[in-house]
Parts: C-alpha cells; sequence; structure tokens
C-alpha cells in the first residue's frame, strides 16, 4: 500500500492543495492521501491558526467526494505543537508494510536535517516536496530520499487568502466554493 500523508495548517485549505493532492495521487500511484492538519506548526510558533474545528470542517467541504482523500485528525488531538517524527511513527506502527510518502514545500526539503529527530524521521518516509511556480528544484540533505511532484504548481497561499478575506477582496478563485462560503458565513479573518 503506498500512503501519501500531506501535512499543513490548512489555514483555510486552497485549490493549491488540492491540486497537489492530485498530482500526488497520479505521479506517486497513491492508494491513499491523508490530510494532516496541524495543532500549531512549529515553524510558525508566533502563528494562531483559526480554531481546528473551523479548519477541520473547510477540509471536510473540500474534500467531499473524494474517495482517495480523507482527514487525520491526529495531531490537532496530541495538541501542542506538531511535530512530523510523532505522526510519521504512528503511521509506521499502523500501518508496517506501507510505503509512505510526506508532502513538504520545496523550500522545506533543504531545511529536512533541522527538523526533530532528523535521522530517524529519514528512515520512516520518502519525502516529495511540492513545486512553487518559478521555484528551484527541491535539494534533500543525506540521508533524506527524496523527489519532486511534477504537476500543477498554484501561485496561491493560505496568508494570500486571508489577507483578501480582511481586506474585503473575493476568494472564489482560490478556495472551493463551499470552502468561501463558510469562511464568509463565519466571518472568519475579518
Amino acid at each position: 500500500m503506498k500512503l501519501g500523508l500531506f501535512g499543513g495548517s490548512f489555514d483555510p485549505v486552497h485549490l493549491g492543495h488540492l491540486l497537489v493532492a492530485q498530482a500526488a495521487m497520479e505521479e506517486l500511484g497513491l492508494d491513499r492521501l491523508l490530510f494532516i492538519p496541524a495543532a500549531q506548526s512549529p515553524f510558525k510558533p508566533e502563528g494562531r491558526p483559526a480554531p481546528a474545528s473551523l479548519r477541520l470542517q473547510w477540509l471536510r467541504l473540500a474534500l467531499a467526494g473524494k474517495t482517495n482523500c480523507e482527514i487525520d485528525e491526529q495531531e490537532i488531538r496530541r495538541g501542542g505543537v506538531s511535530y512530523t517524527i510523532e505522526t510519521l511513527r504512528d503511521y509506521t506502527r499502523r500501518f508496517p508494510r506501507a510505503e509512505l510518502f510526506y508532502l513538504i514545500g520545496a523550500d522545506n526539503a533543504v531545511k529536512l536535517d533541522e527538523w526533530r529527530e532528523a535521522d530517524e524521521l529519514a528512515k520512516l518516509a520518502e519525502f516529495v516536496a511540492i513545486p512553487r511556480p518559478g521555484g528551484t528544484a527541491a535539494h534533500f540533505p543525506p540521508p533524506f530520499r527524496g523527489r519532486m511532484l511534477k504537476g500543477f504548481p498554484l501561485g496561491v497561499s493560505s496568508s494570500e487568502i486571508r489577507a483578501r478575506v480582511k481586506a474585503g477582496l473575493p476568494i472564489d478563485q482560490f478556495v472551493p466554493p463551499a470552502v468561501a462560503e463558510a469562511i464568509h458565513g463565519g466571518r472568519l479573518y475579518v
């Protein structure tokens, strides 16, 4: 079994995330792709993401009908800072025969050796870099195994979407319609 693990804040989930998911499914031949929203990103210690309940709701709306995609709430349930090593240990325990692919932004690949318990982390999964439009190829420090996704880089970020909402600008072209409606209805980011 091939499992893709896609961690992030998803604050909010947007079409770029969904395009990455589609590219990963196709290029890696994944059986399932799991979206794993972080309770708190170690890369944004001062950041305060939207409440977990809302981020989970948006993911459910965005993934409705996508039979090969699921949401794993373990990092939110654990609370505190979310570390990839804890999540990968859980997957290797629950799916000992699975081939694990962990999706990361291409700009994070070069810093993998700085992640918590990097030596063990490198053994547990192959890392797959998500390209940024106009970005360069990802470089994986030894002993990390990695590759670059080819398809669908989209120049949109969650922070840009939050800024657009705050400025009163439309977000309908950046997030699934149900997610846009939920964000506007909840009066979040204003």
